[in-house]
This record gives C-alpha cells, sequence and structure tokens, in this order.
C-alpha cells in the first residue's frame, strides 16, 4: 500500500510516499480504509526530532484520520463497512491504518470523511482543555490565543458549543474574518492584545486558552478574572515561558497543564467518553474543522511546510486519491468514489 513516511529528522521536505505492507489488526482494533487524514503540528515536529513521542525511522507518520472499516480484529467492537474516524501515534498517512477501538469514533451518517479526519486531534483536544481542565460553565468567558489555527477554531467551537462568549486573538485581519465565520463573538490582533480585552471584559476573563506560549504568556495571566485559569497547550511561538508564581498566589489565578496524549494513555476511556459529550454537537454540525487545504500523499511536504509557515486557517489534509475528487462521503465513498 502507498504511504507517507518520515525517514530522516531533517523536516518537511525529507516526507516522501513509499511502498509498504499493509498491515493487519489485532485483537481489539480495526484495519480502516483511509479516506482523509489530517495534517497536525506533531507530525511538523516529528519531521525535526522535536517532538516527544519517538518511533524508529522510517515510519508512516500521521496520528489521525477517517474512513471505512475493512478488517475487525478479533474482539474489536466495530464491523467490517463502519464509518470511524480515529487517532494513533503514526501511521494514518496510508491508505490502511491500523487503529485500538479505544481511540476509534463511530461517526453520524450526516458527517463526510473530510470533516471527520480533521475533528480527533483537535476537537478531542479541545474538549479536554476547557471541559476537562478548565471547568468551563455556560456563560464564562474564553480568551483563545492562535485562534485562527485548527486547534484555535476547535477551541472556540467547542467554547460555543458548551455556551461560552468567546474572545478570539489573531495575527492579522485576514485571520479576524475567518474566526468571526466561525462564530466568535470578539476579535482581538495580537499585538496589544491585553489592553483591548481589558477594556472589553474589565473583570478580565475566566479562562485563557494557549497553544502560542512565548511572549504572550504573562499577558494572558494579566487578562485573568479572580479565579481564573490559563490553559497552557503548546509552544507555536517556539520558546518556553516561566511564570512568577506570585502573580498566581496575588490573583488567586491558576495554570494548568493540558496534555491530552498523556492522559488518553493513562485513561483508555477518555476518548469514548470524550465523543459521547461531543457527539450531539458534532451531529449539528457544530463542530466543523474548516478546511484550509487538501493535499495528495505526494504533497505531503507542501502540507506541513503550509504549517510551518503559519499561513494555516483551519485544518490541513492528506488524501490518498485525488484532492479535487471531492469532500469525502457522509455515507460511504472514500476517494472520491464509490467505495
Amino acid at each position: 500500500m502507498k504511504a507517507v513516511q518520515i525517514s530522516e529528522l531533517t523536516g518537511p521536505q525529507a516526507v516522501a510516499s513509499a511502498e509498504v505492507e499493509r498491515p493487519a489488526p489485532g485483537p481489539g482494533q480495526t484495519l480502516i480504509r483511509v479516506a482523509a487524514a489530517g495534517v497536525t503540528f506533531p507530525e511538523l515536529l516529528q519531521t525535526r526530532g522535536m517532538y516527544q513521542a519517538k518511533h524508529e525511522l522510517p515510519y508512516t507518520a500521521g496520528s489521525e484520520g477517517a474512513g471505512t472499516v475493512e478488517e475487525a480484529g478479533p474482539g474489536s467492537a466495530f464491523a467490517v463497512g463502519d464509518r470511524v474516524a480515529f487517532i494513533g501515534g503514526k501511521g494514518s498517512w496510508a491508505e490502511y491504518a491500523i487503529a485500538d477501538d479505544t481511540a476509534t469514533l463511530a461517526l453520524p451518517d450526516s458527517m463526510s470523511f473530510r470533516t471527520a479526519a480533521g475533528i480527533p486531534m483537535n476537537i478531542l483536544t479541545a474538549d479536554f482543555a476547557l471541559r476537562v481542565r478548565g471547568g468551563l460553565q455556560p456563560g464564562q468567558t474564553v480568551l483563545v490565543h492562535g485562534a485562527a489555527g485548527g486547534l484555535g477554531i476547535a477551541l472556540i467551537q467547542v467554547a460555543l458549543a458548551m455556551g461560552a462568549e468567546v474572545i478570539a486573538v489573531v495575527s492579522t485581519e485576514e485571520k479576524a474574518a475567518v474566526v468571526r465565520e466561525v462564530g466568535a463573538q470578539h476579535v482581538v490582533l495580537a499585538e496589544g492584545f491585553k489592553d483591548a480585552v481589558k477594556e472589553a471584559f474589565p473583570r478580565g476573563v475566566d479562562l485563557v486558552a494557549d497553544p502560542v506560549g512565548g511572549d504572550r504568556f504573562t499577558d494572558s495571566l494579566r487578562t485573568l478574572a479572580p479565579f481564573g485559569t490559563l490553559l497552557v497547550l503548546g509552544f507555536t511561538a517556539g520558546s518556553i515561558p516561566e511564570v512568577k508564581v506570585n502573580r498566581l498566589l496575588l490573583g488567586n489565578i491558576s495554570v494548568a497543564g493540558v496534555a491530552w496524549g498523556a492522559a488518553m494513555h493513562l485513561d483508555p476511556t477518555l476518548i469514548q467518553s470524550q465523543w459521547k459529550v461531543l457527539l450531539p454537537y458534532a451531529e449539528d454540525g457544530r463542530l466543523d474543522p474548516h478546511i484550509h487545504a487538501v493535499y495528495g500523499f505526494d504533497d505531503a511536504p507542501a502540507a506541513l511546510a503550509e504549517l510551518d509557515g503559519r499561513a494555516v486557517r483551519g485544518k490541513v489534509l492528506l488524501v490518498p486519491g485525488d484532492p479535487a475528487a471531492g469532500d469525502g462521503d457522509a455515507a460511504g465513498t472514500a476517494f472520491g468514489t464509490e467505495a
């Protein structure tokens, strides 16, 4: 089968398609015919050996995807023909991928594979951040950094679905238009965001969701209301900030780490319990990854380069077939043709 592999740690341009052996599912697993796969920031880091999860080279990249169950392993809860999305540490950038039942999501019939492929990593991370780690309640205010990216849009959509008021922080007016389209009620530019937020919300905000890090961190703390929490989701700005804990004490505020992947490994039931909460939002269309671009497997380096250039507004996907063939299928079409 065709797959996209990382064979050396020299950056996105070293990623390439290869012919590899089709895998076989074990107990509690399925073999999934992949219709579309998501491109995430961890894969970009993996091409440079900078991500915490390490795999022996060469290996098939990709941490999420969607498609149709081709074969069910012994004891699997899924059956041949089931439409699913899935999460894994590697392997989704291939014509066929293996997924554990615990990391596989049954899809509503109304959802296309391309939409579904952009959901697992970002939406589940956003839910874990806001609901599980942040204790989000209806009517609270949520400030989202990096709001026009894939994770940022997921944070906006999950917050809105749960009844929050959202303030989106973006770097350009073009990105501001994107987050307004997604539904953010307030939009501010990154330059001087603290003053703009404090003017609109003098008391401060209840939660700050920050996948950016860097020099925004201290000003993010200053935007928190008493008993508010800053959720640390990553460091796309490159530098890891430090906190002076006297700020936490004096303001009665908190900083919470959000490591959804680590939590998933500690609790195998986590993904399925999250999906029960999120599925109604997926069924009524409130969770939509806002597809930025779709690439074929041979163009995986270009897909990663878009993330690297911070030009992405929403989600980038890879597909095994022709990217122009269509948006997958809400009822069983894969590769843009009838399966």
